[in-house]
């Protein structure tokens, strides 16, 4: 196989024609790149044909289909297509003289498991840090989230799904678990709770239930290469998954992460191990804390030891900090526009970057660059980059434009992974345990309500019958208050006949 990919013909000398061949050298791919450019000048198909070039050369690609027509990668092209008279009239004025169509392994996925295999991993996986960012956390919050995975940790908690840290946060939410949980990790506000249960539910409505969960991605399945050598293209269908731009953000933010963290270190190969296109970059920027973005940094910087390249595609180089620019030493500069003067110094910017060519103006050239035309540097073998280029990028070898519904699933259908992450696996976890312990406990709190029922009424029986003994008691004299009743009884007798005998002697003696 080639030592480098084809990208176009460049016109070095200034004539107006494409007499040198633009190539890009896979032993520096690993050097990362960017693709920029305004929309519809041509970023999605020099997506396309540096995917499949790296394809061809064996290296597994993985890219995002944002738009959904970068799916025709799996199929090639048609001399039927309308665009084909143009695509063969350009193969000749760059001088590629084999130019013929022809189709990329490909293997598609999507997060909701429409258009593609289902792509999961469980919440630990995610980690705290990553979570906080796709919920939008305060740092107060973002500490509760820290210590409900440390708790978690410490009594065995897996957390797979959104149904596990629901169960978790609920529990921690008691206020006797809470107020002894503060005493060990810190403090607990009941309303930083709400507020994690609450995003939880704004993640829900997202779609971000279909993410997490098991099987989880495994990720040698998106490191494939064919029997005949030739590397597997990755395509995430985010055509429905754009909708939700931090959802998009850090699910590729996972991916690059997982493949850092997993990867073993090779040094300078003399081809990637994979190359990750992440289209849409600038979303990746928007509003990122301090630590979040020093991650990305490092990760950007370390990982093309692990053998990874990273290419960043979006609008205006401006999109990315500069710490990250300055680490991408291949680019490929599509038009933009200058109507203003924000974006004039913009196309200044994008200029200054590249090592100018004396045969033209770069900042010039940006703004009338036709589509399909870029301007070019890529590194050169001492990785240094090379004066930049005016180039017509070739045509692609796949079609342009997207895959029918019957092709794509097809190639779903026939896929080396086919069926191994469509079925949901649920096994126990933090939900099933804080269920079964919640259930323990409810039983012996009705045993002891009952017990304590128990005892009361024995209670109120002894009380009832001491009731009665006094009441017997008191019912029963001694012979001294009978003596006493008898001698009043007496007395009351006599004082009435006293009475009696005054009143009636009276009346007599009338």
């Amino acid at each position: 196989m080639a030592d480098s990919i084809f990208i176009g013909g460049a016109d070095a000398n200034g004539t107006g024609k494409p007499d040198v061949a633009q190539e890009l050298l896979l032993k520096i791919a690993n050097r990362h790149g960017l693709v920029a450019g305004a929309t519809g000048t041509g970023k999605t198909v020099t997506l396309q044909i540096l995917a499949q070039g790296f394809s061809d050369a064996g290296v597994p690609v993985f890219c995002a289909d944002v738009k959904g027509d970068l799916s025709g990668i799996c199929v090639p092209g048609s001399e039927k297509h309308p665009l084909h008279p143009k695509l063969v009239s350009r193969a000749e004025k760059i001088g590629l003289a084999d130019y013929s169509y022809s189709g990329a392994p490909t293997i598609f996925w999507d997060l909701f498991g429409e258009k593609g295999h289902p792509v999961r991993t469980t919440i630990s996986e995610m980690g705290p840090l990553l979570l906080s960012r796709l919920m939008g956390l305060t740092d107060a919050q973002e500490g509760v989230l820290n210590i409900a995975f440390e708790y978690a940790d410490d009594n065995g908690l897996l957390l797979l799904d959104l149904k596990d840290l629901r169960k978790l946060l609920a529990h921690m939410g008691d206020k006797e678990i809470r107020d002894e949980l503060s005493k060990e990790y810190g403090n607990i506000a009941s309303a930083s709770l709400g507020a994690l249960q609450r995003n939880l539910l704004v993640m829900e409505r997202e779609g971000a239930e279909h993410f997490f969960g098991e099987p989880a991605l495994e990720l040698p399945d998106m490191m494939r290469t064919t029997t005949d050598g030739r590397g597997i293209v990755s395509v995430l269908d985010s055509t429905r998954l754009i909708n939700s731009p931090k959802l998009y953000s850090t699910f590729l933010l996972w991916l690059l992460s997982e493949l850092f963290e997993q990867l073993p270190e090779v040094g300078d190969p003399d081809k990637p191990k994979l190359v990750f296109f992440f289209d849409e970059a600038h979303l990746l920027f928007d509003d990122t804390p301090s630590a979040l973005l020093q991650k990305i940094e490092q990760v950007v910087r370390l990982i093309r030891s692990k053998g990874v390249g990273v290419f960043f595609v979006t609008q205006n180089p401006r999109d990315l900090p500069e710490s990250v620019l300055a680490q991408l030493g291949n680019r490929f500069q599509h038009a933009l526009r200058a109507y203003t003067p924000a974006e004039r110094k913009g196309v200044r910017a994008a200029a200054d970057s590249f090592r100018p060519n004396p045969a033209f103006d770069t900042e010039e050239v940006i703004t009338t660059l036709g589509v399909g035309e870029a301007l070019v540097s890529t590194l050169d073998t001492k990785g240094a980059p090379s004066v930049v280029q005016h180039t017509v990028v070739r045509p692609p070898a796949s079609r342009l434009g997207p895959a029918e519904d019957a092709e794509r699933k097809k190639v779903i259908n026939e896929s080396p992974i086919a069926g191994k992450y469509e079925g949901i696996v649920d096994r126990q976890s933090a939900y099933e345990i804080l269920e079964a312990k919640e259930a323990k406990a409810e039983k012996e709190a009705e045993r002891l309500a009952k017990e304590e029922e128990k005892a009361a009424k024995e209670l109120a029986k002894k009380k009832a019958r001491a009731k009665k003994t006094r009441s017997s008691r008191s019912r029963r004299m001694s012979p001294l208050q009978k003596a006493g009743n008898q001698a009043a009884r007496s007395a009351a007798r006599e004082f009435t006949r006293y009475i009696l005998r005054g009143i009636l002697g009276s009346m007599k003696r009338r």
